[in-house]
């Protein structure tokens, strides 16, 4: 497997360093695709998202989907960070970069981990509205699971 790096953390990224680490010093690699996610404010109706994980579990999770990107595709280095906490709309919660010699097995393994770390992942999401009322916690849209199905059918 190609050099992993995994985080689950509270504080934001830099997105820029965190490719320029992925690449510093190699030759070898010919592409990386890059994935950032970020709070939308629903139509001014967020104030912010409230992301919960369960420690360890979440990591091994995206390890073990990680590990199933580097058997489909030829990557030569992977870095997957998400956030956790209160992020509020315009704010950084998924970072996932991919690197392999060439472009089109970077772009899809960064497609497969995310439409597996949108609908899989054991985060939760609850919604804390700008009206100041409670929301609701967040479950995986029907389009969410639409886009992981043909991972699996093409497994």
């Amino acid at each position: 497997m190609a050099p992993l790096k995994i985080r689950v953390q509270s504080g934001d990224f830099d997105a820029a360093a965190e490719s320029a680490e992925l690449t510093r010093g190699r030759t070898d690699i010919g592409a990386v695709a890059s994935f950032v996610g970020l709070c939308r404010d629903e139509s001014g109706t967020l104030e912010a998202l409230e992301l919960e994980h369960y420690p360890g579990m979440a990591e091994e999770e995206i390890a073990r989907i990680a590990e199933e990107a580097g058997r489909r595709w030829s990557l030569l280095g992977l870095t997957i960070i998400h956030r956790t906490g209160t992020i509020r709309p315009g704010e950084q919660i998924v970072l996932v970069l991919c690197a392999s010699s060439h472009r089109a097995a970077a772009f899809s393994a960064a497609e497969f981990l995310m439409d597996f770390l949108k609908s899989r992942a054991p985060f939760w999401k609850k919604e804390h509205r700008a009206d100041g009322t409670q929301g609701e916690w967040v479950a995986a849209k029907d389009a969410d699971e639409a886009a992981l199905e043909r991972w699996t059918r093409n497994a």
